[in-house]
């Protein structure tokens, strides 16, 4: 049977790898690789990036849409018109009865890695005039997007370490080795950290457990579980107390205000005072701060963080005083430091000169932000079951799977019981997608058009800048079709337009109803069949940036690179879109936050300290991204389930050996699990990855019968348990205790138990 190769790239996550991928005569993807001659990736993909195709092409791939005709009965496949139908009137009749933002979205991470899906979908809501849009960076990034809109006044700008010329990273919280870099496109990370101590370059990571980063760094320093906060805040008043320290501040002389204010917050915590809740020595604090500063005078230094921060309870702090660091010691906007990339237009001023990306409403229980125009999923729960105005009676679910990546995850499940229509728009039928009354079969990756996503076409957050587009590798199968259709289908069916635009709704009307015929004509398998037309789109997208069309970024087939690298020197003064232009270094929201919050969260670690409570932190592995890709079966064959990672020390303190089966209990849950020791890991912390927990999933047929557990049973939601700047719910850094297995099985937790 004979092949045929072709070029894309992945959208699995920020890296964009670009590959090579091996199609039969019959339509299926046999093989797909690292494109070793790709511009910005170079030969790099991960195991999961090779392997994406398993899930695809898994005989529980949903092919036709599925309809619930009433509560209790089954799923059933129905017609597109069905589904549509029934949909559609549902939304028009909510709307009418109970108001707009009764119809409400969560928009998961796989809309994010398209560039049609989340616009399209947004328009939707739009059309809706809805504001009731959930959102997963609620789980793992919001926190940086509300810093970055209070201090730059832009939501997107997100400035990045510069990797390739920096003398000195301290990396908080994140492990790029196994998750990549969050919000910048960095290929082949072990490599590239290499690279930087060939160089010279120190590397040093901070972090409860010795990661894979960590054995690959110059030095590995170890912390408490969301303790960062006062961390930084030592960094901060070490730095300032050096004659020299706040060198940035003539860089920032005009183009910045409030140092004052944050300075005075630092003055609070030296080290010394800091130490006993952290666990780094002052001695060792200080000796970190030298070595900072002196890498700023030879050349740049970077302070970054991640995930493993953003999802503590204080994620909003850290990475604000982590910005204030860079700024004040001249480390911003600076080659050898951190920079802002441009992208291909100016998408910051774009957005707000028309007042886009930057909504200030909130949510209606616990008035928490609305950040990046998304509200907090953590209140998800609470605005289905609360009664009033406003209250969500409809949801639609794309790109996500809530169920298993919000907090509290048992309590959303019986919130998800009381909504009027479930929709899902999917690939398969997981968690969330088995509960739903309509779900809508959607594309993969692979069977669509596309180009490199949001943060890199329009944030220019790529190492190696380049652009590249990509045709569908292979046809939708079945009755199949991509989100952009799906949400201008719906947007009928419900009786608005897309965007609230009549003739935008026409006008894609008639571009997919063109498009069909066109199809039919080229003799396509589904004759006549209307859908946008995707290539059309990106390409008119392209031209309105000035730049190369679709047709001959297709020429590029291991992508164009391109001359725009992020330039130090063209931020500060020129691109902050704050009121007055000036980087706002202590905006109001977040020191009313700091003084609310501080003093009550350190004497509360003290005391976790002093008794030797237990805290949990999450872990990720190569072979497994968040909840996606446990359906493939030669990805989780090794490991077929998570486990609990405890230190060898604690264990035995615990009269705990390796491999028991353990309880893990928090104020929200409990879940039952093996048990690892690792002395990777500090003494007082444990490890539990997410994304596990898919026995109740009705369409994975691999996945449901792996024995993992939802460690999301044990974080807390609801208004009173979420950050307040940002919504952000605390995943990470959550006091547990851990005992031996006892009593019956419990089988009331929802995905709580393994092989529940």
């Amino acid at each position: 049977m004979g092949t045929s190769t072709h070029h894309t790239f992945c959208r699995i996550c920020e890296a964009l790898c670009g590959l090579e991928v091996d199609v039969d005569s019959a339509g299926r993807v046999r093989e797909a690789r690292p494109d070793a001659r790709h511009v910005g990736t170079g030969g790099f993909a991960c195991v999961k990036g090779v392997k994406q195709h398993e899930l695809y092409d898994s005989p529980d791939r949903l092919l036709r849409p599925l309809l619930r005709d009433r509560a209790g009965q089954p799923l059933r496949a129905a017609s597109w018109r069905e589904a549509l139908r029934a949909s559609g009137s549902a939304i028009a009749r909510i709307r009418r009865d109970h108001g707009p933002d009764a119809v409400a979205m969560y928009v998961g991470t796989a809309a994010g890695f398209s560039v049609l899906h989340p616009i399209f979908a947004d328009g939707f809501m739009k059309g809706i005039g809805s504001r009731s849009i959930y959102s997963t960076a609620t789980q793992d990034c919001a926190n940086k997007f509300a810093v970055a809109q209070l201090m730059y006044g832009f939501a997107f700008t997100q400035p990045f370490p510069d990797v390739d010329n920096t003398r000195c990273l301290f990396i908080v919280g994140a492990n790029p080795a196994v998750s990549k870099w969050s919000f910048l496109q960095v290929s082949n990370p072990v490599q590239r950290l290499r690279e930087m101590r060939a160089r010279g370059a120190r590397v040093v990571v901070i972090d409860p457990r010795r990661t894979e980063t960590a054995r690959v760094a110059s030095e590995h320093v170890a912390i408490r579980p969301d303790t960062d906060v006062f961390f930084y805040l030592s960094f901060l008043q070490a730095l300032l107390a050096r004659p020299d320290g706040a060198a940035g501040r003539a860089q920032l002389e005009g183009g910045a205000r409030g140092f004052e204010q944050v300075a005075a917050l630092a003055a609070r915590w030296p080290a010394e005072r800091t130490a006993p809740v952290t666990g780094i020595d002052a001695a060792l604090l200080r000796r970190l701060v030298d070595e900072y500063v002196q890498a700023t005078c030879d050349g740049g230094a970077a302070l970054y963080l991640s995930t493993g921060v953003n999802m503590g309870s204080a994620g909003s702090l850290c990475f604000w005083l982590q910005e204030v660091i860079n700024a004040l010691s001249g480390n911003l906007d600076r080659r050898g430091g951190t920079l802002v990339g441009q992208g291909i237009v100016d998408f910051a001023r774009f957005c707000t000169e028309r007042g886009l990306l930057g909504g200030d409403g909130q949510t209606r229980i616990g008035a928490l932000p609305q950040v990046n125009d998304a509200l907090p999923a953590g209140v998800l729960a609470d605005e289905i079951t609360t009664p009033g105005r406003g209250q969500v009676r409809a949801l639609i679910v794309t790109g996500g799977n809530p169920l298993l990546t919000v907090p509290n995850s048992a309590h959303l499940a019986e919130a998800l019981g009381e909504l009027e229509l479930l929709v899902s728009v999917d690939i398969v039928l997981g968690e969330t997608a088995s509960m739903a009354d309509v779900v809508l079969p959607a594309t993969t990756p692979y069977e669509r058009a596309d180009l490199p996503f949001v943060f890199s076409l329009l944030l220019g957050m790529q190492s190696r800048p380049y652009l590249q587009a990509t045709r569908a590798v292979v046809a939708p199968p079945g009755e199949v079709r991509d989100e952009a259709t799906i949400y201008l289908a719906l947007a009928r069916a419900a009786g608005v337009s897309l965007f609230g635009s009549r003739a935008a709704q026409l006008a894609l009307e008639g571009l997919s109803a063109g498009n069909g015929l066109w199809r039919w004509l080229r003799g396509e398998r589904r004759a006549g069949a209307a859908s946008v037309p995707q290539e059309l789109l990106l390409d008119a997208l392209l031209r309105a940036a000035r730049q190369p069309s679709f047709r001959r970024l297709l020429g590029e087939r291991h992508g164009l690179a391109l001359d725009a690298e992020a330039r130090a020197g063209t931020f500060i003064g020129q691109r902050v879109y704050t009121r007055d232009g000036k980087i706002d270094l202590a905006p109001a929201a977040l020191l009313a936050e700091a003084e609310r919050t501080l003093e009550p969260r350190f004497a509360a670690e003290r005391a976790r300290s002093a008794s030797g409570a237990l805290k949990l932190i999450g872990r990720r592995a190569v072979r497994s991204h968040n909840s996606w890709t446990h359906n493939a079966r030669s990805l989780v064959r090794e490991r077929p389930s998570n486990v609990l990672y405890m230190h060898p020390d604690d264990a035995a303190e615990r009269g705990l050996a390796q491999h028991a089966i353990v309880d893990v209990t928090s104020q929200t849950g409990r879940v039952r699990l093996p048990l690892a020791l690792s002395d990777d890991l500090a003494r007082g912390v444990v490890a539990l990855p997410h994304g596990w927990g898919h026995q109740r999933a009705r369409g994975l047929s691999v996945a449901s019968k792996l024995a993992g557990v939802n460690v999301n049973l044990l974080a807390a939601d609801g208004p009173q348990n979420l950050e307040r700047v940002s919504g952000m719910a605390q995943l990470t850094g959550i006091v547990v205790a851990v005992t031996p297995a006892a009593g019956p099985r419990d089988t009331t937790s929802w995905s709580g138990v393994a092989g529940e």
